[in-house]
């Protein structure tokens, strides 16, 4: 295949998902099969690592609009991001001693237990229950960070998602507030996995690079729709990014 063509269709592929995980997580739906279309004969540690270097740059661009426009608190924001690092890195780790895939039913019954909530609650995320946060908050924040980071650095498919719900189940957050909580943390698991992959595995970096100015530009298209048409925006993008993911864990279990 020519190879500017192949770096066209990546940096297409990449746009696309850095426009969807600045709304609600989920872009590596579209980045990693990309990845693993363009190089099948590379290794899933290598892509992986290829994948986290290109979205870590949308991410941070999509944080630092959302932080512009919303309010971030950063009370919460900053223990859970801590907690997901460390989670993250640990997540990484083990995944040498247990296969990842043993976790896809589990993961697939979480995720369609999250949507029938989300579904039959219709005011889930509308309107903002958000309390005055503090030490509960934040131990809330620290065990959400923690977990959810463990899991993104040692499966990954719907730590936004998970960390959108989480946010708005349980310390009351709109679907917005939510979002922009979520790509703190997010920025958080994807250091902690890039410092594990850069120290392990060998990585393209030159396609990484490329992928990571479209990936950029996908981000802050998508953080701009985000921030203008509101929670309920996100809100539908979320269900329809789970309902994704619910078909493709699905597929991989049973296909």
């Amino acid at each position: 295949m020519d190879p500017d063509f192949l770096l066209g269709a990546l940096g297409l592929a990449a746009f696309c998902a850095g426009f969807v995980d600045a709304v609600v997580g989920g872009g590596g739906l579209i980045q990693i099969p990309a990845l693993f279309a363009a190089f099948p004969w590379a290794s899933p540690a290598t892509l992986f690592g290829t994948n986290k270097l290109a979205s870590i740059v949308g991410t941070s661009s999509a944080a630092v609009q959302y932080a512009r426009r919303v309010s971030i608190p950063w009370r919460v924001a900053l223990p859970g991001a801590f907690a997901a690092l460390i989670g993250s890195w640990y997540g990484a780790k083990a995944v040498a001693y247990l296969p990842p895939t043993i976790l896809r039913p589990l993961i697939l019954v979480l995720l369609v237990l999250v949507a029938i909530y989300t579904f039959m609650r219709k005011d889930l995320g509308t309107v903002s229950t958000e309390p005055a946060h503090g030490g509960r908050s934040v131990a809330i924040a620290l065990g959400i960070g923690g977990v959810i980071g463990f899991y993104d650095g040692f499966f990954g498919p719907g730590t936004g998602s998970f960390l959108i719900f989480l946010f708005i189940r349980l310390l009351g957050m709109d679907f917005l507030r939510a979002s922009v909580t979520a790509k703190i943390l997010n920025v958080a698991t994807n250091l902690a996995a890039i410092a594990y992959f850069v120290n392990n595995v060998n990585l393209l970096w030159q396609v990484a690079a490329v992928m990571a100015v479209c990936n950029l530009s996908g981000a802050v298209t998508g953080s701009r729709a985000a921030l203008k048409h509101g929670s309920g925006f996100v809100r539908k993008m979320f269900l329809c990014v789970v309902s994704i993911l619910i078909a493709k864990l699905a597929y991989d279990t049973f296909g």
